[in-house]
C-alpha cells in the first residue's frame, strides 16, 4: 500500500504544544465553562471551580454531570410504539413502506411526543459551592474577583482561583480516568472560617429539545433521595464516607462520596452539604456516581491517575504543530485542534456514540444522531487513536438486531441503521430523520479505518456482519427502472431542506453508496468469498451523478439549485461527494471543481452547521486547492466560531456543537497525512511558505 509523502521530522515537543494551548480565563464567562471527563463521563464547571452558579450559566455552556449510562424515561400509562405514528409511503418503483414520521394529533401526536424525547440523558446532581460575605449573604457571579482559571490539558486538572471580598480561595477538580467520579480541593482562609461549604443538590430530569436536562424546582414525590452519610469523623481516623442513593421514577443510580478534613450532612430533601473542619484551611472530596455503589479514590490519587492517563493519551497518536507558520491564522488553527481533541475524548470516547453536545447539555433530548458518527469517530482512526472507535463500534454490534428489525418492517434486506436514536438503539420519529440515509454507509466506511489501523483476518471477521448487513440494505434500497439503479424518494439528503417524497438521486448519497458497496465487495475478498451479485449490479449500474450547467447538482430533482437563493441554504452536502470519500470514475474533478467555486461564492453561511467547514476544506484539500481549504476551516462566520473552551458554537439554542470539532481533526489529518495513492505532502496546506507544518503520527485516508 503506497501511504501519503512523507519526510524526516524531529520529534514534535508534545508537551509544550498541548500545554500552550491550555484555555484561560481572567473574567467570568458563561460560554467559557470548562470541562474534565474520560469519555464516559463528564462533570463541568463555572468560574467558582465547581457549578456554584448553575442559573446563571444555563442559557451558555452548561454545568453538566452526565454519564453515558444515565437515562431516564417519564412515566406513562401507555406503551408507544413506531407503528403508533408510521405512515405507508410510495416510492419511484411503485412500492411501498412504513415511516415512523412525526404527528400532532390525539394518540398519534401523543406517541410522537413521548417517543422522541424519552429515554432522555439525566444529568446526575450539581456540586458547587456556598459561600458567604461578610455581611452574611451569598455569593454572587459578579463577587468573584481577581480571577485566574486554567485547564491543564496535560493532566485534565482545571486550577481556579479568585478573591472573595480580598480573600483567596483556590480550587482544583479532576476527574477519575477509570471511574465516573470527581475530586476537588479547595484552599482558603474562608474554609477555616467555615464560610465555605459545598452543596450537592440532586434534580429531577426534564424532558426538553436542547437544555442542560435538569429541573431543580421542588419535585417532591416524583423521584427520592435516600441519603447514607457518616456525619462525624470515625473513631479509626479514616476520612469520613457517604453513600447516596437515586430512585428517579424507574431509573436508579448511587452516588459515593468520599471527603477529608469535612464531614456531610443532609440540608434538604434532595440535597447535601460538605461542611470543613474549622481547624483547617483546605479540604476535598471525591464524588463518583454509578449503577451502584462503589469505593473513591482520594484527591490525591485521582488527581495522580489523571496527570497520568492524559499523559499517555497526548504522547500516543497523533500531533501536528503549526508553531513555525507565519499565516496568521496558524496559532488559532492550531488552538482548535489540540482542544479539539481534549473534547471529543472526554464527550465522544465512550461505549456509545455521543449526543452532539456530548456530556455537557441535552440536544435533541440526549440521544445521538448516528449521521453525525462519522464526524464523531473517524478522526480517532486518522490520529492513530483507533481503539477509541473500535470501543464506539462495539455499540452496533449490540443494537444491530433492531437496525435489522427496521429494514425487515420497510420490506428491505439486511441492516438500516438509526438516525436519531437511545442507548437500545430505538429510532425516534421525525418527519426529517426517518428519510435520511447519509448514516447508511458509515459502519462500512468506520469499519474499513479500523481494518486499516489493523489489517488482520479477526478484524474482518469481527466486524463483516455489520459491513455485509449494511451492504444488503443498501443494495436492497436501490430501486432499479429506466435501465439503471436509483435513489428515490421518500429520502432526505444531508442537505436537509429538500422534500421527502420530492427528492430522488442526491449527489453525495450516490457516490457513498458507491463507494460503501465496493468496499463490502472488497472485504468478500479478503475473505475468500465471491462477490456479491446484487452489491455488484448497483454498482455497475448505479445512476449517473446528476449535473446542470457544469455543475453538480444536489439532486437530480432539483435542477434550478444554483439558480434560486433558497436552495443555496443548510449543508451544501454536494461537496462532500469526495472528501471524506475518494474520489473515482464516476466523479469529474474539473466539474466538483467548479461547483465548489460557485458554493463558495454565494452561499448562504448564516444556515449552515459547524462540520460544514471542515467538509468543504476536505473537499478543496481531495482537488488539491489548499489555498481554499485553508479559506473554508477558518471562514469567519458564527456558525465557526470555536469558544475559550474549544467548543464549536452555532447560535443562542446550540452552544456547543462537537460535529464541528470531529469535523476540525478530520479535515486537518486529511490535510496533512493526505489519503492513499497521494504523493503531494501537506496536500491540504497553502505551499506559499507561510505553512510550515509539521506533523507526526497521523493516518492517511482511503
Amino acid at each position: 500500500m503506497l501511504l501519503a509523502c512523507t519526510r524526516e521530522r524531529k520529534p514534535i515537543d508534545r508537551e509544550a504544544l498541548v500545554k500552550r494551548n491550555n484555555p484561560v480565563l481572567v473574567t467570568p464567562d458563561t460560554l467559557g465553562s470548562l470541562s474534565v471527563g474520560n469519555g464516559r463521563f463528564a462533570f463541568t464547571v463555572d468560574a467558582s471551580g465547581l457549578q456554584t452558579f448553575v442559573d446563571e450559566y444555563a442559557n451558555g455552556v452548561p454545568l453538566g454531570t452526565q454519564a453515558e449510562w444515565a437515562w431516564h424515561s417519564m412515566p406513562t400509562g401507555y406503551r408507544y410504539s413506531l407503528k403508533d405514528v408510521a405512515e405507508l409511503l410510495e416510492s419511484c418503483d411503485g412500492t411501498s413502506a412504513p415511516y415512523p414520521v412525526q404527528q400532532k394529533d390525539g394518540k398519534r401526536g401523543d406517541a410522537t411526543n413521548y417517543l422522541r424525547a424519552n429515554p432522555h440523558r439525566l444529568h446526575l446532581g450539581t456540586i458547587g459551592l456556598l459561600i458567604k460575605k461578610e455581611n452574611g449573604k451569598q455569593i454572587e457571579l459578579s463577587d468573584l474577583k481577581s480571577l485566574r482559571q486554567e485547564l491543564d490539558l496535560w493532566t485534565g486538572k482545571i486550577e481556579t482561583t479568585y478573591e472573595i471580598e480580598g480573600v483567596p480561595v483556590h480550587v482544583e477538580v479532576a476527574a477519575d480516568p477509570h471511574s465516573d467520579a470527581i475530586s476537588a480541593r479547595i484552599e482558603s482562609p474562608l474554609v477555616a472560617q467555615r464560610r465555605l461549604q459545598v452543596r450537592i443538590r440532586f434534580p429531577y430530569p426534564k424532558d426538553c429539545h436542547v437544555c442542560p436536562g435538569y429541573d431543580l424546582e421542588p419535585s417532591d414525590g416524583l423521584h427520592e433521595t435516600i441519603f447514607d452519610l457518616m456525619e462525624e469523623f470515625p473513631s479509626n481516623g479514616a476520612p469520613p464516607r457517604g453513600n447516596v442513593v437515586r430512585l428517579v421514577d424507574s431509573t436508579t443510580y448511587a452516588v459515593g462520596l468520599t471527603v477529608r478534613s469535612a464531614t456531610m450532612h443532609r440540608s434538604g430533601r434532595h440535597e447535601l452539604l460538605i461542611t470543613p473542619d474549622s481547624a483547617t484551611g483546605s479540604m476535598e472530596f471525591t464524588a463518583g456516581f454509578g449503577e451502584i455503589v462503589t469505593d473513591e479514590a482520594p484527591y490525591t490519587t485521582v488527581v495522580a491517575e489523571s496527570a497520568l492517563a492524559w499523559k499517555e493519551f497526548w504522547k500516543s497518536g497523533g500531533a501536528i504543530d503549526f508553531s513555525e507558520c507565519t499565516d496568521p491564522r496558524a496559532r488559532e488553527l492550531e488552538r482548535r485542534v489540540v482542544l479539539s481533541q481534549y473534547l471529543t475524548r472526554i464527550q465522544c470516547a465512550g461505549s456509545m456514540p455521543p449526543q452532539e453536545t456530548g456530556l455537557t447539555m441535552n440536544s435533541w433530548y440526549g440521544k445521538f444522531h448516528l449521521e453525525m458518527y462519522q464526524w464523531h469517530g473517524a478522526h480517532f482512526a486518522q490520529w492513530g487513536r483507533p481503539e477509541y472507535l473500535a470501543t464506539t463500534m462495539n455499540w452496533l454490534q449490540r443494537v444491530k438486531r433492531k437496525a435489522a428489525a427496521t429494514a425487515n418492517w420497510q420490506g428491505y434486506e439486511g441492516l438500516r441503521w438509526q438516525k436519531m436514536t437511545d442507548p437500545v438503539g430505538n429510532e425516534s420519529p421525525s418527519n426529517v430523520g426517518a428519510f435520511i440515509i447519509w448514516q447508511q454507509p458509515h459502519p462500512i466506511f468506520l469499519a474499513e479505518l479500523l481494518y486499516r489501523a489493523m489489517p488482520v483476518d479477526s478484524t474482518l471477521h469481527k466486524y463483516k456482519d455489520i459491513v455485509f448487513g449494511t451492504a444488503d440494505f443498501m443494495s436492497s434500497f436501490a430501486k432499479q427502472h429506466d435501465g439503471a439503479w436509483h435513489l428515490c424518494h421518500p429520502l432526505i439528503p444531508a442537505q436537509e431542506i429538500f422534500k421527502a417524497m420530492e427528492t430522488d438521486d442526491p449527489t453525495y448519497e450516490l457516490q457513498y453508496w458507491y463507494y460503501g458497496l465496493q468496499v463490502a465487495q472488497q472485504w468478500r475478498q479478503r475473505l475468500g468469498l465471491a462477490p456479491n451479485e446484487k452489491w455488484q449490479a448497483v454498482i455497475d449500474n448505479l445512476t449517473p451523478l446528476p449535473m446542470r450547467d457544469g455543475l453538480y447538482l444536489p439532486t437530480s430533482t432539483s435542477p434550478d439549485a444554483y439558480a434560486v437563493d433558497n436552495f443555496r441554504r443548510d449543508h451544501p452536502s454536494v461537496l462532500a461527494a469526495v472528501g471524506f470519500i475518494p474520489a473515482n470514475a464516476r466523479l469529474d474533478m474539473e466539474t466538483m471543481s467548479r461547483t465548489l467555486d460557485n458554493i463558495l461564492q454565494k452561499w448562504n453561511w448564516e444556515s449552515t452547521w459547524g462540520w460544514d467547514y471542515p467538509m468543504i476544506a476536505m473537499t478543496a484539500t481531495r482537488l488539491n486547492q489548499p489555498d481554499k481549504a485553508i479559506d473554508a476551516l477558518m471562514m469567519d462566520a458564527q456558525k465557526n466560531t470555536y469558544l475559550v473552551n474549544g467548543h464549536n458554537y452555532q447560535d443562542k439554542r446550540l452552544r456547543l456543537y462537537l460535529p464541528g470539532n470531529g469535523g476540525v481533526l478530520s479535515a486537518v489529518a486529511l490535510m496533512a497525512a493526505g489519503w492513499e495513492w497521494n504523493l503531494v505532502e501537506n496536500p491540504g496546506f497553502p505551499k506559499d511558505g507561510t505553512w510550515n507544518v509539521r506533523w507526526e503520527g497521523l493516518v492517511p485516508l482511503p
